[in-house]
């Protein structure tokens, strides 16, 4: 019931009073009389039923409760004049922070980013890249862009396509591979699931080494070091297409596997804005 009778106007006059210390400074501000002030806080101390201020002869200090009350003001001003700032030629700019693995980040999203600012200027997307391990809520994501098979507890996730993985090498390595058993003679990079490789050469009908060595938890990274000459990297082909075309990379085999796909995913609990709206039916457009 308290809340509904405290005017505006007198929380403004209390906070921009409490900033100077002096009813004069916070009237000149407000653009009212310093009486004007000073009535507005003599409502607001009757309404809450405590002193905010003990007068001095030379201003003004907070009282106990005061000093209560004026980070709560400050913080809550502070919100609206940022929500009022993103006000700009009859349009609201809306932040839409998204978390994508950075394969997916480097290899799909930013070589279209530009359209999608074209589309949407009113949007500003923040990107956090990761390593496929992310807390939507921890991290205040409004999406995030993983790869795995889709289930994640408490999550809504929207298949975006498939990242079937295929090995990929320098030239002069690839020179040397003839048949999948020629793997056995170099360095096979691999990721933290340990898996693949032995999955791959299943596919390829071959019964492989087990590979050993340095672990990479991104696949930019193992794909870096590949490109570099230090070994052969199962990868995503796909999202390394611009390596593949201008000859950084070599796709020796035509075998792949598939382990997952990459999927659009926010919480249930999220409600979707308009900007965030904007951004998935881009991205589902683009991958369609």
């Amino acid at each position: 019931m308290l809340r509904s009778q405290v005017p505006l106007n007198a929380l403004r006059a209390f906070e921009a009073s409490a900033r100077h210390l002096s009813f004069t400074k916070a009237g000149l501000e407000l653009c009212v009389t310093q009486a004007a002030i000073s009535h507005q806080i003599r409502s607001l101390e009757e309404i809450l039923g405590v002193r905010l201020f003990r007068r001095l002869p030379r201003g003004l200090a907070l009282t106990d409760e005061g000093s209560a009350l004026i980070p709560a003001l400050e913080e809550s001003f502070d919100r609206i004049q940022a929500t009022l700032d993103r006000f700009e030629n009859g349009h609201f700019r809306e932040v839409v922070t998204v978390g994508a693995v950075g394969t997916f980040a480097s290899g799909w999203l930013l070589p279209r980013l530009p359209t999608f600012h074209a589309a949407h200027p009113y949007v500003d997307l923040r990107l956090l890249t990761n390593n496929n391990r992310v807390d939507l809520a921890g991290e205040g994501l409004d999406y995030a862009i993983r790869f795995g098979d889709g289930s994640w507890h408490g999550t809504e996730a929207v298949p975006l396509f498939p990242a079937p993985l295929s090995p990929v090498a320098t030239s002069e390595i690839a020179m040397r591979l003839r048949t999948p058993a020629d793997l056995g003679q170099e360095i096979l990079l691999r990721s933290y699931r340990a898996d693949e490789w032995a999955r791959w050469f299943a596919a390829a009908g071959f019964a492989g080494p087990t590979p050993r060595g340095t672990v990479f938890d991104s696949s930019i990274t193992m794909t870096d070091a590949a490109a570099q000459g230090l070994g052969v990297a199962l990868v995503p082909v796909r999202m390394f297409a611009h390596a593949l075309a201008d000859g950084r990379l070599v796709r020796p085999f035509d075998a792949e596997i598939t382990t997952g796909a990459y999927w659009l995913t926010a919480l249930k609990s999220r409600r979707k804005t308009a900007g965030m709206q904007a951004f998935s039916n881009w991205l589902l457009r683009g991958v369609g």
